[in-house]
Order: structure tokens, then sequence, then C-alpha cells
């Protein structure tokens, strides 16, 4: 049992498929922290990967039996288990910890009723006792023509009435509204509009590097860096840079590629044996878990455009080629276009073909591109200042009182 007396705040991120929940939950959790040293939070993930991160004091994580997204959109244990007893057993040890940690503020990421609606039960349970619930989104969900069936298959848009008291858009409306699409009745709009909130993008900080930190030979001096994310869905990006080296000797620049933990082993030992006949112009890692580190580093970033890549082109403030995803969602490229719209990013679709000499001509742009900055949004990157300041809105004065009196 939790101390009665510290702020308590439990963040559910269901980490289906690739790193994107569990590391803006991370981001949250350090900003939440940081402005109460006092503050506790726990985050419930079902990364394979959670404990390859490392976490700021009074973070801690639970993890969940993991499940796994498949090639066609569904989804299926990662284990020897049903689909469905994963479920259940997720379901359990969310239980179990919120009834352990009773927090006084849950932050759902994305999904209202949670995976396969494992979330339910806790939210009924804590909004009984009064705990306050915050729905939190990222700024590009879907189109809405995709978006409207899947939330009414989950029942999220009915979850999300019911039980939030607020709802958290990590982004500005000026470049996307994630809910304007959905069809909604004129008095459930204004019950949902009522309660949400436009923070701003989630700046990133550079971690503390780890004592035992190597980096690669290429960061020495000036690289483009290759960034997929998670790397289950980067084949595609990653291949075509490397054609791009393949086809242009005169590339200015090396460049890193950083694959991801989840990129086939088949697909990157093809990989590999292309990088190593390119003599030294491009070189690779698997994984990095303090990738801000070379995105601070690198002369430009080629990279899919998901929410934290974005998030980190923004904060580390350098120029970015973005090849967005399309399938299964579009919420990538809604992203990466509206972002170009503004000046922030240049955006190449693979749709208008991918010819190893477009990427070549983007390659060699980079360094000349404008960075992020001098674009003036304003509030682009009040997130976590944004988060900080609703979480010591919603909570008791009794349990907020040693952040108060930071403040």
């Amino acid at each position: 049992m939790e101390s009665s007396s510290a702020l308590r705040v439990l963040i559910y991120s269901h980490d289906t498929f690739g790193l994107g929940h569990l590391r803006r939950s991370r981001a949250i959790a350090h900003a939440f922290v940081a402005s109460c040293p006092d503050a506790r939070v726990v985050i419930v993930s079902g990364s394979p990967v959670v404990d390859r991160f490392a976490f700021a004091p009074g973070v801690r994580t639970v993890r969940l039996p993991p499940v796994t997204k498949l090639s066609d959109g569904s989804y299926a244990s990662a284990g020897p288990a049903t689909l469905a007893r994963t479920v259940e057993d997720r379901t359990a040890a969310l239980m179990r910890t919120a009834e352990a940690f009773r927090p006084h503020v849950v932050i759902v990421d994305k999904e209202p009723a949670g995976f396969h609606g494992e979330m339910l039960p806790v939210l009924e349970r804590e909004a009984a006792r009064g705990t306050k619930l915050v729905l939190g989104l990222r700024d590009v969900l879907d189109e809405a023509d995709r978006l409207a069936p899947e939330w009414e298959r989950k029942g999220a848009v009915e979850a999300m009435d019911r039980f939030y008291d607020e709802i958290w858009v990590y982004g500005l409306g000026r470049i996307h509204e994630p809910l304007a699409g959905l069809a909604l009745a004129p008095d459930l709009a204004r019950r949902i509009g009522n309660r949400l909130v436009y923070t701003g993008y989630l700046r990133r900080e550079l971690p503390e590097a780890r004592a035992d930190r190597r980096e690669p030979a290429v960061a020495a001096g000036p690289f483009l860096l290759v960034t997929p994310g998670g790397g289950g869905d980067g084949a595609g990006l990653i291949d075509w840079v490397i054609a791009a080296y393949e086809a242009d000797p005169g590339i200015p620049l090396p460049c890193l590629v950083a694959f991801g933990p989840f990129l086939d082993a088949a697909i990157r030992e093809g990989f590999d044996r292309r990088i190593a006949a390119l003599g030294g112009r491009v070189s690779a890692i698997t994984f990095d878990s303090e990738i801000e580190v070379l995105m601070r580093k690198a002369a430009g970033i080629v990279a899919m455009g998901g929410y934290n890549t974005f998030c980190e082109i923004l904060s580390f403030d350098r120029p970015a080629v973005l090849v967005p995803r399309t399938e299964p969602r579009r919420e990538q490229a809604i992203r990466a276009l509206a972002a170009e719209r503004l000046g922030l990013v240049r955006v190449l679709m693979e749709e208008d073909g991918r010819d190893p000499l477009r990427m070549a001509a983007a390659l060699r742009a980079v360094p000349g591109q404008p960075e992020p900055s001098r674009v003036v949004v304003p509030g682009l990157l009040d997130g976590l200042d944004a988060v900080v300041r609703r979480l010591h809105h919603l909570v008791p004065e009794d349990a907020d009182a040693p952040c108060r009196a930071m403040s």
C-alpha cells in the first residue's frame, strides 16, 4: 500500500505494437515527478521491452502479458494462451495494481476502454471511488471514416462520455482535431467538447547518458539518423534509404540506421549485407533506449512520422524528412502532411513512387533544410507544462499539498 499523503498517478499504456505509447507515457510520468518529487507514478504497460528503459525516481512499471498486432490489423497473444485468456490475465493485473496503488488520477493512453475493453472494470471501480479519470489522446488517431467504425465497435465514445473527467489531446487543433470527424449527437459533442484540452506537443529533453554509453563511430561527425521507431513496420523506409545510397555514391553525409527492436530478424540480415557493401557510408544499430542523444547530434532525421519521433524532431530542432506509413492507419500521413504545410518538415509519400534517386535528392537536401524553429507556432511544445498544470488542478488539495508548497 502506498503512502496516503503522496500524489499517486496510474498511467495505462496498452502497447500492443511499437514503442509509441510507452515512450509517451514515460515522458508524462517524468514530468509529473519532476514537478513534485513526492509524487508516485505507476505505468502499466504491455510493452515487451519496458525493462530496457530507465525511469526517474518515483516512477515504476508493471508489465502486462504481451499481445501482438498482426499484419492484417488483428491481434494475437504473444504467449501460448489464447487472446481471450490473455485479456483476462491483463484485466486481473490491472485490477490488482489499481487496488494496491489507490491512485488519485488514472490516465488512459489512447484507448478509452482499454485493449479489448480490459480497462472497463478498473474505470468502473475508480469512478465509484471518486478517482479522477483522464483520457490522453495523441494529436491524430486516424481518418474519420476509419476511426468512427472502429470506435463504435469498441464502445469508445460511450466509455469516453461515461467515465472521463478530462480528455487531453497531446497536440494543437491547428494541426489536427482528432475527434472532429466523429458524427456525435449535439448534446454528446458538447459534453465531450467541454472536457477537451489541447495541450500542445510533449517536449522531450536529453536523458542523462549512462556511464557505460558507447556512441556509434559515425556519430563523431555530421550524419543523418534514420529511425523507424520500434521497427516493426519500418522495413520499407530502411530499404528506400539504403537503395538511395546504393544508387547515389555522392550523398554527402553518411547515415546511421536504428533498426528498432521489432524489425524482423531475416529482413535485418538482408539489410546488414547491403549495408556492409556500402563501405561505411551507412551503418546500423539495433536499438538505443537513449535515442534522443543521437537525434540531438544528427544533422538531420529521416523517419516515418510517429507521434514521439515528431515530438523529438521539434524538441531537438532537427531538419527532417518524413516517410509516413498509410496502413493500417493514415495517422502518420495526416500528421506529416499537416506539419509540411506549416513548413516544419519535408514529406515523401511512398504512393508517389519509391525511386531511389528521389530519396537520394531528399537526403542531399537535408543539411540545407530550415530547422522547425524557423516556423513560429504558438504553444507548439507546451504539452508537458500543460498536463502538469491539469494534473495539479484535478487532484485533492491534501494529496497535492507538497507539490503546491514547491510552487
